[in-house]
């Protein structure tokens, strides 16, 4: 099946600090390594889950595929579209079939809006509908997400974080799009309220006929709505492939650190020992060179700390960037 989403070598850098003097200067501007040479790919009607700590650059690898941040470089072509080669018309038409679910629902909507206007400015900004139709689509789009036609004319502030995150999904669907990036869409929720949007989420997929690219740290959200799994760390990939091979039996230092993190009860029971991370995730703006990740891996040897690791394939789907694949695994 031909991947609907491909992306080869992103790369999106940001610069910090140093004011307006150094730049007239020309002194080298620091910069952040938010997503550094990413490359992946998604099959219409598939979710692929993209997991990693917070601040390994999963938030800004969704929001540059989408052009909301310019990536610095690479490739993104969507149904066969080079989407970093589009004007702005036509990146305004493509945002049509390309939207995004937020993490925080309240700070992503207008307060100042009633639901059946946050919903409608979509529709007019896009000339898709006015007037009855307008009126006809937004109820419709309301009862799809689980809310009635009596929360059309209310404000944000008036709703639960659950309402609110169903207004947020509603707002994404409303144009009908092919592809969606669930930006952490359930971790600012209650727990109980995670699983009625998960729920929700995995239906409109299929409803819609719907592709995700799932953003989250929580495996366990990962694990129960992807197809396939990318492991992210300082802004690279270091581990892919279908969900139950990475998840059940993860090959990459990282991703089996990730994996032993997830509370068990029948660890222990089983003698299963628990791998813990050492130190915290390096600075993006400095990033170790050679592996990325050697300095917390227990497996580093010289050439970890030297040389970027290549990419090793286990089978034609699930991937492996690691020197030492597969002698250190179990």
């Amino acid at each position: 099946m031909t991947a609907l989403l491909e992306v080869e070598n992103l790369v999106k850098h940001y610069e910090v600090g140093g004011g307006l003097l150094p730049r007239l200067l020309g002194h080298k501007q620091p910069r952040v390594q938010a997503v550094n040479g990413v490359s992946l790919a998604i099959r219409a009607g598939e979710t692929l889950g993209l997991i990693g700590e917070s601040g390994c650059g999963k938030s800004t690898l969704g929001r540059a595929i989408l052009r909301l941040h310019e990536p610095d470089s690479g490739t993104i072509r969507f149904a066969g579209t080079d989407v970093v080669g589009l004007d702005a018309a036509a990146m305004k038409a493509m945002r049509r079939r390309m939207q995004i679910i937020f993490q925080n629902p309240y700070a992503s909507l207008n307060p100042r809006k009633t639901v059946a206007d946050i919903l409608a400015a979509p529709l007019r900004l896009h000339g898709v509908a006015a007037g009855p139709a307008l009126r006809e689509r937004v109820m419709a789009m309301l009862a799809a997400v689980g809310l009635s036609a009596e929360h059309a004319s209310r404000y944000p502030h008036q709703f639960s974080g659950g309402q609110r995150q169903r207004i947020g999904i509603a707002r994404a669907l409303i144009l009908n799009p092919e592809f969606v990036v669930c930006d952490e869409p359930v971790s600012a929720l209650d727990v109980s309220i995670q699983a009625q949007i998960i729920d929700l989420l995995a239906r409109l997929k299929r409803d819609f006929g719907l592709t995700y690219l799932f953003i989250s740290h929580d495996i366990a959200v990962i694990g129960y709505v992807s197809d396939h799994v990318a492991v992210m760390y300082l802004g690279q990939i270091v581990e892919s492939g279908p969900a139950r091979a990475v998840l059940r039996a993860p090959q990459h230092p990282y991703t089996r650190a990730l994996m032993s993190a997830v509370p068990r009860i029948d660890r222990a029971r089983q003698g299963e020992p628990q791998i813990r991370l050492h130190g915290d995730l390096p600075s993006p703006m400095n990033p170790p060179a050679g592996c990325r990740f050697h300095p917390r891996c227990a497996f580093a040897t010289g050439i970890c700390r030297a040389t970027p690791p290549p990419l090793r394939q286990l089978d034609a789907m699930h991937s492996v960037v690691c020197h030492h694949f597969p002698e250190v695994m179990p």
